[in-house]
C-alpha cells in the first residue's frame, strides 16, 4: 500500500485494510480462511485471529458454520458516514434530481479513485428498468463516461491506467491504451464524454468532470438506453448536462473553518 512520504506504515493496520478491501471486492461471494491467507500471504493462524477481531468489531460477518467471512455492516455505517460528510455530495444531490426529472434518464456522481470510479450518488430513471449502477460500485475508468471526462483532465503520460490490455466490461470497451488516447483527445474538444456501450451493453453515457479541483477528481453522468437515444434527445441530454456542470461548480465554497476535503 502507498505510504505518506517519512512514515513508516503499519503493518498490521495495511493488512487489515486490505483484508476489508478484499472482502468487499468479492461482492456476495464469501471467502473462507485459506482463500484469505493466500490471497494477502499472511500465515493462516494470523489471518485467523484478524478475522475473529473484525468479526468481534463488525467489520467482517461470518456464516453460521464459522467457515465463511464476508464484509460486515460497519464498512456500510462507515461508507454512509462518508458521504454524509461530504459538502460536494450533498450539494449536488439536488441537482441530479432536477437533470433526472427533466431527463427521464439516470443520473450518476463519480469520483476518481486511482485509476477507477466510485459512484457517489445514483439517481434511477422512472421510465426503463434500473441499471447495474449502485452507490460505492467501483469501475474502470477508461471504460465509464464519468472516468473518460475525468481523465482527459489530465496528460496523457499522467493518466493512472495499468497496463495494457485494459480491462473490457463489453465488447466494445477501449482495450488499448491508443484507442483510450484518441478517445480523451475527442472529450477534451467536446468538453464532455460519451460512453457507447462500453461501461454496459444497451446504455450509452454522456460524462461532465466538475473543475471545482484541478485537475477534476468529481464528474456527472447521464445513461440513456440506446433505443431511447435519438439525435434530438441526445442534444438535450447535452445540454441539460451542461447546465447542471455550470449550476453544481458555482456552488458556494465551504465557511471559514470548514475542512475541504481532497
Amino acid at each position: 500500500m502507498p505510504e505518506s512520504p517519512g512514515v513508516r506504515g503499519v503493518k498490521s493496520a495495511a493488512r487489515t485494510v486490505a483484508l476489508l478491501e478484499l472482502l468487499a471486492d468479492r461482492g456476495d461471494r464469501p471467502a473462507r480462511l485459506d482463500e484469505l491467507a493466500g490471497a494477502l500471504d499472511v500465515p493462516r493462524s494470523s489471518m485467523y485471529q484478524l478475522l475473529q477481531t473484525l468479526v468481534d468489531c463488525g467489520w467482517v460477518r461470518s456464516d453460521t458454520t464459522g467457515s465463511l467471512y464476508g464484509i460486515g455492516i460497519r464498512a456500510l455505517l462507515t461508507g454512509t458516514s462518508y458521504l454524509d460528510s461530504d459538502r460536494r455530495v450533498r450539494a449536488a444531490r439536488p441537482h441530479l434530481d432536477e437533470a433526472s426529472e427533466a431527463l427521464g434518464e439516470t443520473l450518476h456522481l463519480g469520483r476518481l479513485d486511482g485509476g477507477d470510479v466510485v459512484y457517489l450518488a445514483t439517481r434511477e430513471s422512472h421510465e426503463y428498468a434500473r441499471t447495474i449502477h449502485r452507490v460505492g460500485r467501483r469501475v474502470p475508468a477508461h471504460a465509464t463516461a464519468l472516468g473518460k471526462a475525468l481523465l482527459a483532465e489530465r496528460p496523457d503520460g499522467d493518466l493512472p491506467l495499468p497496463t495494457e490490455p485494459l480491462a473490457a466490461l463489453t465488447a466494445d470497451t477501449h482495450t488499448l491504451r491508443a484507442d483510450l488516447l484518441a478517445d480523451l483527445a475527442g472529450v477534451r474538444e467536446r468538453g464532455y464524454s460519451v460512453d457507447r456501450e462500453e461501461t454496459v451493453t444497451g446504455i450509452v453515457g454522456f460524462g461532465f468532470a466538475l473543475r471545482y479541483d484541478t485537475p477534476a477528481v468529481d464528474a456527472i453522468s447521464c445513461s440513456v438506453p440506446v433505443a431511447r437515444l435519438t439525435a434530438e434527445h441526445e442534444a438535450r441530454v447535452v445540454a441539460v448536462m451542461r447546465e447542471t456542470r455550470a449550476t453544481i461548480e458555482t456552488l458556494r465554497s465551504p465557511a471559514a473553518g470548514t475542512p475541504d476535503w481532497r
